[in-house]
């Protein structure tokens, strides 16, 4: 039996008025868009930034074949939940299936066939060894990102990219405020996926008065919403735990006030610029 429990990639969504037909159901050509929706969070949940990756990869992934089986309509406002998972790997096929559910209720499975191939000439290649590896591992429910904790000479090469795609490029702040001297003496914690490009990274600041400092938390643009920047966060506060700290500061964005928040920071005083960017203090006490 088909249940949304057999599926490890998820993907909640609310159906739209725009979906409807004149039948006042989801128009079946949707279901298609939902799962090829899924089928981007799970690039996501593999922690592969897509472009970047098929790049690295020296091709790209087309689709051959899309087969859809309907069992019942979705209405508007309802809540589905859109699974996705692969169940094979030829040579240069990969073979996913989608089950987009209402509750336990299976509504439309559908079957996708991608094709690895050389974008140039969209001629089919051999699925490359570390995708294969990658898709496996996260099909057998392993973590698809490895946490590192160093200084900055083991760490910088790596950080650096990130921090300066997402600081930098991304909310426009000078690179002479991004990178300062502090780096040299924090502790710094990345996240690097299965193919070894760093998706998030951090630092912890030498500690005053007991009291440590977390700050440059970024997390891969394509990669948000995947527990990286948590996991990250959690190794910080335990490397100050580790070193005998009695709270861990940070400058949070307003926007993630909320990430801190559920992490068990708590806001003081009020908003504050810093870099050109809106922020709160936060703070968690360690004991």
């Amino acid at each position: 039996m088909n249940t949304p429990r057999d599926y490890r990639c998820h993907l909640r969504l609310r159906v739209r008025w725009s979906e409807i037909d004149q039948q006042r159901i989801v128009f079946n050509a949707h279901y298609l868009t939902y799962a090829d929706c899924a089928m981007t969070e799970y690039w996501r949940a593999l922690a592969l930034p897509y472009e970047a990756t098929m790049h690295a990869l020296g091709g790209d992934v087309y689709l051959k074949k899309a087969s859809v089986e309907y069992h019942a309509s979705a209405l508007l406002d309802d809540i589905i939940d859109v699974g996705m998972r692969c169940v094979r790997i030829g040579a240069s096929s990969m073979v996913f299936e989608c089950g987009i559910f209402r509750g336990a209720a299976l509504l439309v499975a559908v079957e996708l066939i991608y094709v690895f191939a050389d974008p140039a000439t969209q001629t089919k290649k051999d699925v490359p060894p570390a995708l294969r590896a990658v898709i496996e591992s996260f099909e057998a429910g392993n973590e698809m990102a490895e946490l590192r904790v160093g200084s900055w000479q083991e760490l910088g090469a790596a950080a650096t990219p990130l921090r300066t795609a997402v600081f930098v490029q991304e909310q426009g702040v000078a690179p002479e405020v991004e990178m300062d001297a502090l780096d040299r003496v924090a502790v710094h914690a990345v996240a690097f996926n299965r193919l070894g490009v760093a998706v998030a990274t951090g630092r912890l600041l030498p500690g005053q008065d007991g009291e440590a400092r977390v700050g440059r938390m970024a997390v891969a643009r394509a990669l948000r919403g995947q527990r990286w920047g948590r996991l990250l966060l959690e190794a910080l506060v335990r490397a100050a735990q580790g070193r005998g700290d009695a709270s861990v500061l940070l400058h949070a964005q307003c926007h993630a006030e909320g990430f801190y928040r559920r992490a068990g920071f708590v806001a003081e005083g009020g908003v504050f610029d810093e870099a050109g960017i809106a922020h709160i203090t936060m703070r968690k006490m360690l004991r």
